[in-house]
């Protein structure tokens, strides 16, 4: 499943990207016009370090903003500061101290270079932007790890400390925005924390509230698109598993070619495989677009044919230690508590060999428990439903994740599918009218005045690839 929002399993893991405006290598600093210029970006950098915990690691000028990269001490538990702090990383993209903040959560990691990235909900609002790296991602990780403190009310916590510390410096009003596993994160701090924002955009956010209950997901795979398509997808998956014996070699080759190993993820190159071919619809669908089906190879393609579309689509290499690695943090949320899609795979029975293989707990380490607990999406669910204010969702109408969907209140909020839409769906790709009464939904939450909209209609003219999931993050 990939997470490229959750891959589903990757098992289609949830991932979301931005596209880049401005590099790790920025254009030199534009040169201040005035004393009274550098007065005012003074101040700025002083009030930045005078927030208690808050580092200034670097900062570059792009046109138009400036943009920090910062570190925050927080808790390693919020509810007992006492167990000391670790170090968590998120950026600033600065325009205007009173304009409109946006907090991206991706729910993963920053970066390792960041750049500046805006979401679409900046670009619309012309706002500042605040994007935070998910704790237990990438240097953001309490040393040693208490693996019992990654849960969604400990990051929301976080969140809600980065907020209450910046609101120091900006009067605008808050929106929080996200996609697939950064649109859930988003979610569950408006739960906890509904005062800190003015509202929350969330992109193809999944809601597997019920984890066992997953029909709607198999039901997906069944109505997709065509027939026509969905019976090719079928085949060329069951083939690849018929022919297991000549295409596990060719991973193996692979593997050890490039240093890849086994033993802590799946086990064996063969569980490896069969994890990556049961896979491969839901990333076909998660990633490609209708028009994709014509590359679908036939099942009496060639080894070579197919092992490479597989390759194309899934990737071999996602599912080896070395590719698993980054993303284990998702995966021990996802047993613990997100939940994941459970599949059937009925037309591969008799060519699967493992059963239950496709689920979170098998690519985690065995040092990490595995006990899930359904009260906290159940909890979410219930409050989205019944409770909840200022809230929109995006979905794809052709994305698995969109198969169990967040259904919000009728308190200010809205749900939107994008027409034959993919996990990259996003407010530009609805219908003309819907995409108006979004875009003006949120300038309304932001308090961003129509004098503004000009400017921001301007900014999103800009290509529509700033919420796609990057390859590998589901």
């Amino acid at each position: 499943m990939r997470t490229r929002v959750l891959p589903a399993l990757m098992l289609s893991v949830l991932a979301a990207g931005s596209i880049a405006v401005g590099g790790v290598t920025p254009a030199a600093a534009e040169p201040d016009h005035t004393a009274s210029a550098a007065a005012v970006e003074d101040e700025l950098l002083v009030k930045l370090k005078a927030i208690p915990g808050l580092t200034v690691v670097s900062e570059t000028r792009p046109s138009g903003y400036r943009f920090f990269v910062l570190s925050f001490a927080q808790p390693v538990d919020h509810r007992d500061p006492s167990k000391g702090t670790f170090q968590q990383r998120f950026t600033l993209l600065h325009r205007s101290a009173d304009a409109p903040v946006v907090l991206a959560t991706g729910g993963y990691g920053l970066p390792v270079n960041p750049g500046a990235s805006l979401t679409e909900p900046t670009r619309l609002l012309s706002g500042n932007q605040v994007s935070v790296e998910h704790r237990f991602f990438r240097t953001s990780r309490p040393a040693p790890a208490d693996w019992s403190k990654l849960d969604i009310w400990q990051e929301a916590s976080d969140e809600h400390r980065i907020v209450e510390a910046l609101k120091t410096i900006y009067s605008g009003k808050w929106i929080q925005t996200g996609a697939s596993k950064g649109g859930m994160t988003s979610v569950y701090h408006r739960r906890f924390y509904p005062d800190d924002l003015a509202g929350v955009v969330a992109y193809v956010a999944p809601n597997d509230r019920v984890n066992p209950s997953d029909k709607a997901y198999d039901d997906f795979f069944a109505n997709v698109a065509d027939a026509t398509c969905r019976t090719a997808l079928d085949d060329v998956q069951k083939e690849a598993l018929k022919r297991r014996d000549r295409l596990v070699p060719k991973l193996e080759e692979f593997a050890a070619r490039n240093g890849l190993t086994f033993a802590r993820s799946l086990g064996t190159a063969d569980r490896s495989f069969e994890m990556t071919v049961l896979d491969t619809v839901w990333a076909f669908w998660q990633y490609s677009r209708v028009s994709d089906c014509a590359r679908v190879p036939a099942a009496t393609a060639s080894d070579d044919a197919i092992y490479k579309w597989i390759d194309d689509i899934a990737g071999f290499s996602f599912y080896t230690d070395q590719g698993i690695e980054y993303y284990v943090p998702y995966y021990y949320q996802a047993a613990n508590q997100l939940g994941w899609p459970s599949l059937k795979f009925k037309h591969l029975k008799g060519v699967a060999r493992y059963p239950d293989l496709y689920r979170a707990s098998s690519v985690l380490p065995p040092e990490l428990p595995a006990a899930h607990d359904p009260k906290w999406m159940l909890d979410v669910d219930h409050w989205v439903r019944k409770e909840s204010s200022q809230m929109m969702f995006i979905y794809g109408e052709n994305d698995p994740w969109s198969a169990e969907k967040f259904t919000p209140s009728g308190n200010d909020s809205y749900l939107y599918v994008a027409p034959g839409a993919n996990h990259g769906a996003s407010i530009s790709q609805l219908s003309p009218t819907e995409r108006d009464a979004a875009t003006a939904t949120l300038r309304r939450w932001a308090g961003v005045p129509e004098t503004a909209a000009a400017q921001s209609r301007a900014l999103a003219s800009l290509p529509d690839d700033d919420m796609l999931p990057t390859r590998g993050e589901r």
